[in-house]
């Protein structure tokens, strides 16, 4: 498969997965843009042993936990004070909410409903995290119980 074609087919779902992890537009696209740069230079070496989604969805999970890990070194104190948080207008509400609710999840949760929502079958998203096919589908349906109970509580 050429890359571009590639680019087109994952960029959106990538971006969304990112989204998933640190519900912000502006780090979801650098870490979605660092994945496809991976992507890049090591298409030449992907051996077809999985999907290529799969192999891609890997690639962003991890560049999403190397994130995850470089923020929780670095103090929030260390911020001015002065800055105010910028919201993603760009966004509806409610998926601005549901990208809340999904980035307070634990990490293996997030990943397994960002796989879900971009409609992976759950063999691959086991693939992905390391977990049973019948525990990925256990997860993903507390998962969604958990996110329906904090829409809830938020009035929708």
């Amino acid at each position: 498969m050429v890359f571009e074609d590639i680019y087109e087919l994952y960029w959106q779902k990538i971006f969304r997965l990112c989204m998933g992890y640190v519900n912000n537009s502006e780090l979801a696209k650098d870490l979605a843009q660092e994945t496809f740069i991976i992507v890049w230079r090591q298409l030449p070496n992907f051996r077809n042993e999985s999907g290529i989604g799969t192999w891609i969805f890997r690639i962003a999970s991890n560049n999403c936990l190397k994130q995850i890990e470089k923020e929780k070194k670095f103090t929030k104190a260390d911020l001015p004070i002065h800055l105010e948080e910028k919201k993603q207008e760009s966004l509806e509400p409610q998926i601005q909410l549901l990208y809340q609710f999904i980035s307070e999840l634990p990490e293996t949760d997030r990943i397994i409903i960002s796989l879900e929502l971009e409609e992976l079958r759950q063999a691959e998203i086991a693939g992905i995290v390391g977990l049973s096919e019948s525990n990925i589908r256990v997860r993903i349906h507390r998962i969604k119980e958990k996110l329906t109970k904090r829409f809830k509580e938020n009035g929708y």
